[in-house]
């Protein structure tokens, strides 16, 4: 039922939006109160309880054109994260979670007018039932008692087509992330009024996504996300749970010296109040439990147009954008289906203009997000929702970094390209040449679990959104990181797709993390981005391409790991995101090598442990590994060159 409407005076109206100017996530934007009235002055906002299948009603509100002359299609969209302002009297601005000043994916689409629909997810803030973390898809549904995510959003759109006026019929979602993971989860056994999708650095599969690489726990993301979103609600509510009080900016310290072996989280600071936790703690290795919360085996007979977004610099969810691509195209080759790749960090295409990430400047006419909003994006769902328009985008509308300019592809990965190996050598060379020195040749270091190497220069909290494009020197100059790097290079090399790591190593002990970073060395006269510090140089500045961890005991197996055998050589395989990037004539390539990754990843005891969550302090050792690079035993990068 919906809830009781208040209209609202013109002064009511000018002093909501003089009050929405103060929303903090909106307070340095001059557009606010613009986009505020106008969102005020042409939607009218009404808010519901829909009900489900099985009785249980999700909190939605709707903002409807006021003008009725015409029928709208609805953009739906559905998240974990809260909908606010909650009440019919209040409108944007408002969140931080990819819905601020403007309706829909992007300001575009305020004045393009649709309907929209918000909802807070099944068991979150203003909805009943109970939350389950990337609830599991049921694949055969026995009653009304069976829900998942697909579930809810078939009845959503059922409801909403019954109940709300002025609509043509169609529907379309957008989702990032989270959102990007009920995109996906609404695509499959789709009602037939949902005729596009947008997933957007969706999750697909959480041993790979946001908490975990290879089996290896990404330490801030996980006790940052958890200790303020974790915590399973006592009743209906409209507030998030207060932050965490870390007592120091330092993370590297609190992690390393306040945390300490993972075993010290419940005791010390959750207590048993996050339930998903205790889930990860109970659940090293890939068994059942991650298993089931997999969505790709799900992602066939999908029917909706489909457009999935990412950013190369995804911090939290790069393997869930290119699974969900590739498995939809896969699945489903009938279909349209196209993947956008820009140079964004996690969900920057909807939150800034995407000209510059940290220090790595890429292009300012136009700037990558404005590029995408208004040529991709708007054109889809208009294309698909109103049929207005022309569609004329590629199977993949890729981002090349490095020369900084969009490129389009007829398949992805694309067909046109030149398989290599970029092989370890001697004196920290790499090169395309396979080592030719026989025997055992190696480099070795020493793995301190008590001193990892850092991940980042940068002194903060939390997973830092711009780590991926750091420069690296900081890293090179430890004793406990390899380093490997081409001569200058005389032309340009641009690689497009997959990376795959073949290591030939050993340890001294039992256990053991390999991290493997793809790096872009500037030239030593490089000029100077004009958005940063001037005591930042960029003369010889190591940008980071792609990094990847395997956390050693996966090595063979992710559901059933083992240990190394000390001092025997042992083959890794540890595959890299893809990428499209150019090397450009008179830089080199680099590659890194090391063990410690701190504290994006949690330290491993390089001791053997069935659980390495309930490691004990003693269990920590240090190590000697080796990365071997001779004839018998080499060790390379494999590569893709474009043509």
């Amino acid at each position: 039922m919906r809830s009781k409407y208040y209209s609202i005076s013109f002064i009511t109206l000018l002093v909501l939006a003089l009050n929405l100017i103060t929303v903090t996530c909106n307070q340095n934007n001059p557009s606010t109160n613009k986009d505020s009235i106008y969102i005020i002055e042409n939607y009218e906002k009404h808010e519901y309880r829909i009900p489900m299948r099985d009785g249980v009603t999700l909190f939605t509100a709707v903002y409807s054109p006021k003008d009725t002359s015409k029928r709208y299609p609805i953009m739906f969209f559905r998240t974990p994260y809260s909908i606010p302002p909650y009440g019919e009297d209040k409108y944007p601005p408002y969140g931080e979670y990819y819905v601020s000043q403007f309706l829909g994916p992007s300001k575009l689409f305020t004045k393009e007018t649709f309907i929209f629909a918000y909802q807070d997810v099944r068991g979150k803030f203003m909805s009943e039932g109970e939350f389950i973390n990337v609830r599991p898809f049921i694949e055969n549904k026995k009653d009304n008692t069976d829900v998942d995510e697909s579930s809810d959003v078939y009845d959503t759109i059922e409801w909403l087509l019954k109940n709300i006026p002025n609509h043509n019929g169609k529907v379309g979602m957008w989702g990032i992330s989270y959102p990007g993971f009920y995109t996906s989860m609404g695509i499959i056994n789709a009602h037939p009024a949902l005729v596009a999708a947008s997933p957007q650095a969706p999750i697909a599969d959480w041993f790979w996504d946001d908490f975990h690489h290879h089996g290896a726990l990404f330490l801030p993301h996980t006790f940052n996300f958890f200790s303020v979103f974790g915590k399973q609600r006592n009743s209906l509510t409209k507030v998030w749970d207060k932050d965490f009080e870390y007592g120091t900016p330092d993370g590297y310290k609190f992690y390393l010296e306040s945390v300490g072996p993972l075993k010290n989280v419940n005791a010390k600071y959750f207590k048993d109040s996050i339930s998903f936790w205790n889930d990860i703690v109970e659940h090293p290795n890939y068994d059942e439990f991650w298993q089931e919360r997999d969505i790709r085996p799900h992602l066939k007979n999908i029917k909706p147009a489909i457009l999935v977004v990412g950013g190369w610099y995804d911090a939290e969810d790069l393997f869930g954008v290119l699974e969900t691509y590739k498995t939809i195209e896969k699945n489903n080759p009938e279909i349209y289906n196209i993947l956008v790749m820009g140079p964004w960090r996690h969900g920057g295409w909807a939150r800034d203009d995407g000209s510059y990430l940290g220090n790595v400047f890429f292009t300012d006419s136009p700037p990558p997000s404005e590029f995408y909003q208004e040529n991709i994006e708007l054109s889809f769902f208009k294309y698909y929702l109103k049929g207005e328009g022309k569609l004329d985008l590629p199977e993949a509308y890729m981002f090349e970094t490095g020369t900084n300019r969009w490129k389009k592809f007829n398949e992805w990965p694309p067909k046109n390209i030149d398989q290599k190996k970029l092989y370890l050598q001697q004196n920290g060379l790499l090169s395309f040449n396979t080592p030719t020195q026989p025997g055992i040749i190696y480099d070795e270091f020493i793995s301190n679990p008590e001193k990892p190497v850092p991940y980042t220069e940068t002194i903060a909290i939390e997973m830092t959104k711009p780590y991926m494009t750091d420069d690296q020197r900081f890293a090179s100059r430890r004793p406990d990181v390899l380093v490997y790097q081409t001569e200058i290079l005389k032309e340009g090399v641009t690689l497009a797709g997959d990376i795959l790591a073949k290591l030939k190593v050993s340890t001294t002990g039992t256990d053991a993390d390999w991290i493997v970073k793809l790096i872009d060395v500037y030239p030593d006269n490089y000029p100077q981005n004009p958005h940063i510090p001037e005591n930042i140089k960029m003369g010889g500045y190591q940008q980071m391409v792609r990094s990847e961890v395997l956390r050693g005991r996966f090595r063979n197996s992710y559901e059933k790991p083992e240990p190394f055998v000390p001092n025997e050589i042992t083959e890794i395989s540890l595959p890299l995101q893809d990428v499209l990037h150019t090397f450009k004539k008179g830089h080199r390539i680099m590659i890194q090598i090391q063990s410690t990754w701190f504290p994006l990843v949690d330290r491993n005891p390089q001791k053997y442990v069935e659980n390495i969550y309930k490691a004990d302090e003693d269990d920590f050792i240090n190590a000697v590994h080796r990365v071997y690079h001779s004839k018998e035993n080499s060790s390379f990068i494999q590569i893709k060159i474009l043509k």
